[in-house]
């Protein structure tokens, strides 16, 4: 039997936790705070242990409560997509599709497809929930989402399947000012002591280390001196004077004044986004959109 009082509680102890400060959760769930303290102390007494530590500055996580947070926040995730198919359900639609993508596929890659997608089931519902590269793997492992648009390839186990949807040139972001930036062309091994500024490996882990294979088998190893979330934030760290970075050519259009984007001599194509789906799953949303995404052009840049 489910215990809504429990659920209640660890909705309460969410917000405390995502807030650090009862009051200002009290406010975000629209109650007053002695109420919310009560509720929490609760849930303390029930689980025999303390969840927060109260100062002036706020609530602090115990190693207790630190450790309970990730689970009750995939609670709340799939509490929230419960409610979701539930109320869609009832609305009249015929299927749920979760899909998890990355900043640039739903930039890109992503509104054509749901275009096509929606056109051909127009009752089916779909969420979309940002993610990244790295998440990707144990999202669908997990069922979090059904599909996933990230910068994922090679060998991702026998449950995964791919298909890839977007591939550009790599090319190299420098200063305005920098001593190869007048060159039309540029070699990976003229780059054996620059500084990089580079995709960060905990994001995208395949995609840095074939970056950094590429280099090795140029006969270096690229001096890191940055590690960054997005290729896009890879630009902006070479406007900095951060140093020079690989990225993909469609970054161009948003290099700005003092950056410029030069081909490398070595044609190098890279994989910006795939999508990825476990090879088990029972949703059948899932097959209708790989119906859709079967049909879709690879999109492949100059």
């Amino acid at each position: 039997m489910i215990n809504f009082r429990l659920l209640r509680h660890l909705w309460l102890f969410l917000a405390v936790a995502e807030e650090q400060h009862f009051g200002r959760a009290a406010r975000r769930l629209g109650m007053s705070q002695p109420p919310l303290t009560e509720q929490i102390q609760i849930l303390e007494q029930a689980l025999k242990s303390k969840l927060f530590v109260r100062s002036r500055r706020g609530a602090q996580l115990t190693p207790v409560g630190q450790t309970i947070l990730p689970a009750v926040r995939k609670f709340a995730q799939q509490m929230e997509q419960l409610e979701l198919a539930v109320r869609e359900a009832t609305a009249g639609q015929t299927g749920l599709l979760t899909i998890g993508a990355i900043s640039s596929a739903m930039l890109e890659v992503l509104p054509p497809f749901l275009d096509r997608l929606r056109d051909r089931y127009p009752r089916l519902t779909i969420s979309v929930r940002e993610i990244d590269s790295v998440e990707a793997l144990s999202a669908l492992e997990l069922g979090d989402v059904d599909l996933a648009f990230a910068r994922v390839q090679g060998d991702l186990g026998s449950s995964i399947a791919t298909m890839t949807m977007a591939q550009d040139k790599l090319t190299v972001a420098l200063p305005t000012a920098h001593r190869l930036a007048t060159r039309r062309r540029i070699k990976l091994n003229d780059l054996t002591e620059e500084p990089f500024v580079m995709f960060a490996r905990r994001v995208s882990p395949v995609y840095f280390d074939s970056i950094v294979a590429l280099c090795q088998g140029q006969g270096f190893s690229p001096r890191i001196l940055h590690e960054v979330r997005s290729v896009a934030t890879q630009v902006a760290f070479v406007s900095c004077g951060q140093g020079i970075a690989l990225v993909p050519a469609g970054l161009r259009r948003l290099a700005p004044a003092n950056v410029v984007l030069r081909p490398l001599h070595e044609s190098v194509d890279v994989v910006t986004t795939a999508a990825a789906w476990h090879t088990a799953s029972t949703n059948p949303a899932l097959q209708l959109a790989l119906e859709v995404l079967r049909g879709t052009p690879t999109t492949l840049k100059a």
